[in-house]
């Protein structure tokens, strides 16, 4: 059976998809019933195991969390995405053993401080709020490993951001950022950031310090060139860049030989980097809406020849 290429970039992009919620948001939403009993509500984890550490309170369309919720101090995993929560009660706080916090798809119109209390926190989800800014408190969560704020209103992060520095997956999309300050870059263990839908106009010279990046996303945005630097990416194996304004790519591009997905669709790239044979591991080049000609095209066709290309 043969597939048009428009079925084939969607079967990509599905494929793309599947991955992405299965790596990111699997255990933030649902818990573990192998590891122990999740519980419903409050109320019942109370009457049934006071020692209780999954609480699932998702899609309840509360507007407030009880205050016995602080009962349960041996809550692993709290789940309140879905509701309609504006702010979250103190008691939330008073949950020290916390691992894993889903907050997604609520209300809220910032973060309180005291999400400092949360030191055992791994992975925080915020995605889908109405928050504008991210207190410097949330620097004293050493252990946290993912940090979801997509859809929000950020439009900077806080200088105190590098002490987080066990961070490996930061989602930062569909907000309102510039910029970065210059601590950004102290996150050596980051593995995977996602910058899309913002308003970035260029790199700066840090990004270079990111040496264990894997997945790059910086999508939708005003960038009109990529810095020399992006080639120290040795890790690198995702880059979308698709919806900017690049007229090019710098020839380091091709020093990226664990590359295996690169999108740079929607750009006014004409040309490709001349030694593009050296990304002996991309298996799809997406490059769609870019003014390339046909000699280009054939070159590039030559060049990659066991790559899926999209033109």
């Amino acid at each position: 059976m043969t597939y048009s290429p428009k079925k084939r970039i969607l079967k990509i992009i599905l494929f793309l998809g599947i991955s992405f919620v299965i790596y990111s948001s699997a255990s933030a939403q649902n818990g573990n019933p192998m590891e122990a009993p999740i519980y419903g509500s409050v109320q019942m984890a109370l009457e049934k195991d006071k020692n209780a550490t999954q609480l699932n309170f998702r899609d309840r369309h509360v507007f407030e969390v009880p205050d016995s919720i602080a009962q349960l101090k041996k809550l692993v995993f709290l789940n309140l995405m879905g509701n309609n929560l504006e702010m979250l009660n103190e008691e939330i706080f008073k949950l020290k053993k916390l691992e894993v916090l889903n907050l997604m798809l609520n209300s809220l119109k910032y973060i309180p401080k005291d999400i400092d209390n949360l030191k055992q926190l791994i992975r925080l989800n915020l995605s889908n709020n109405e928050i504008a800014e991210i207190p410097e408190e949330i620097s004293k969560l050493k252990d946290l490993r993912f940090l979801h704020l997509s859809y929000n209103y950020i439009t900077a992060l806080p200088e105190t951001i590098n002490k987080c520095k066990s961070l490996e997956v930061l989602e930062l999309d569909n907000n309102q950022l510039s910029y970065v300050p210059n601590s950004f870059f102290e996150l050596k263990n980051l593995k995977s950031l996602d910058l899309g839908y913002n308003q970035f106009n260029e790199f700066n010279e840090g990004w270079a310090q990111l040496k264990n990046l894997e997945e790059l996303n910086m999508e939708y945005n005003q960038l009109h060139q990529l810095p020399r630097e992006i080639g120290t990416f040795q890790n690198l194996k995702s880059l979308i860049l698709n919806d900017n304004k690049l007229k090019s790519l710098p020839e380091e591009v091709s020093n990226l030989e664990e590359l295996e997905l690169l999108i740079a669709s929607n750009n006014q790239i004409e040309k490709m980097p001349k030694n593009l044979e050296k990304l002996q591991n991309l298996k799809t080049l997406i490059l769609k809406g870019n003014p390339i000609s046909a000699s280009e095209k054939k070159r590039i066709e030559s060049l990659l020849p066991n790559c899926n290309i999209y033109f």
